[in-house]
């Protein structure tokens, strides 16, 4: 099946731009001129409407989610501008559209059912950005890998992870986005001391030590509450597990637990306080005692 097609002769198209060559250049202006003001003025709308109408600065987390949005509405209206552009163009220069209109919806219906999974990635995308799930400078596991999401649009979400490898992950992909850097983060930990140690002691220890953290100038800005025991979490092979439990600001969780690990381990040494490791009991075969045996 042949679709319709507009015949053009380039004779009219020379005329055409002779005869109407102010009015198309003022077509193409318009066109840039309006390119222009949408890319300058829509963050700006963006930024307002997220900060709710108050002013105030944006918090990073909303930053992102406005630059995202805005990179990603900006590159659909400039479609659309440079798109509604060129029909008019083609309208000033008398050339029939109505077969390029027809051509391009059978065209389009054709595309569409060759290209069902770029329309899913689309939609996913879309309702990515409409529910916030996440934006550019998030970390987040989606699509079975994690990492920092380094770019997003509507088709696809570039992943780096902490070996620098980059993903690209279909939007479609994503079945489930598990995001670590929202609003907040917790330091989520387990220490384990041995069996005979003073579970009280070592309680207050680690207290102790997650106040002294939250209080240094260098972690201060990034603890929202300090790192507190939260309950004895299990009673293992070869020592009591500790739940220990505080929260950050985003993106600061892993930073704050590394350097309460570090001071935690410290704080044991000083006091006396043993971490377990595994035992192995080894019992010697006595073979004069098999040898005797009936």
């Amino acid at each position: 099946m042949m679709l319709p097609y507009a015949a053009v002769n380039l004779s009219t198209v020379t005329d055409g731009l002779v005869d109407h060559g102010s009015r198309v250049a003022g077509i193409a202006l318009g066109a840039a001129l309006l390119y222009l003001l949408t890319r300058r003025l829509l963050p700006r709308v963006l930024e307002g409407a997220i900060a709710s109408g108050r002013r105030r600065e944006l918090e990073p987390e909303e930053a992102q989610r406005a630059d995202t949005l805005s990179r990603v509405l900006v590159h659909a209206a400039g479609a659309v501008i440079v798109t509604m552009a060129a029909f008019m163009v083609l309208s000033e220069l008398d050339i029939n559209i109505a077969p390029l209109l027809a051509g391009a919806g059978i065209a389009g219906l054709a595309i569409g059912f060759g290209a069902q999974s770029l329309v899913r990635d689309v939609i996913a995308g879309l309702f990515v950005l409409v529910e916030d799930q996440y934006t550019k400078g998030d970390v987040v596991c989606v699509g079975g890998v994690c990492g920092l999401v380094e770019d997003f649009n509507l088709r696809r979400t570039v992943l780096r992870d902490l070996d620098g490898t980059v993903h690209y992950v279909p939007n479609g992909e994503v079945r489930v986005a598990s995001n670590l850097s929202k609003e907040f983060a917790r330091v989520n930990i387990n220490v384990s001391v041995a069996y005979h140690v003073d579970i009280d002691r070592a309680i207050e220890v680690i207290n102790r030590v997650g106040q002294q953290l939250a209080s240094d100038p260098q972690f201060a800005p990034d603890v929202v509450e300090p790192p507190q025991v939260l309950r004895v979490e299990d009673l293992g092979e070869s020592g009591v597990a500790i739940k220990v439990l505080g929260v950050t600001e985003r993106l600061r969780q892993w930073d704050v637990a590394g350097e309460l690990r570090k001071r935690i381990k410290k704080a044991f040494d000083e006091e006396g306080i043993e971490i377990p490791f595994p035992h192995m009991v080894v019992i010697p075969r006595d073979e004069s005692q098999l040898s005797a045996r009936p």
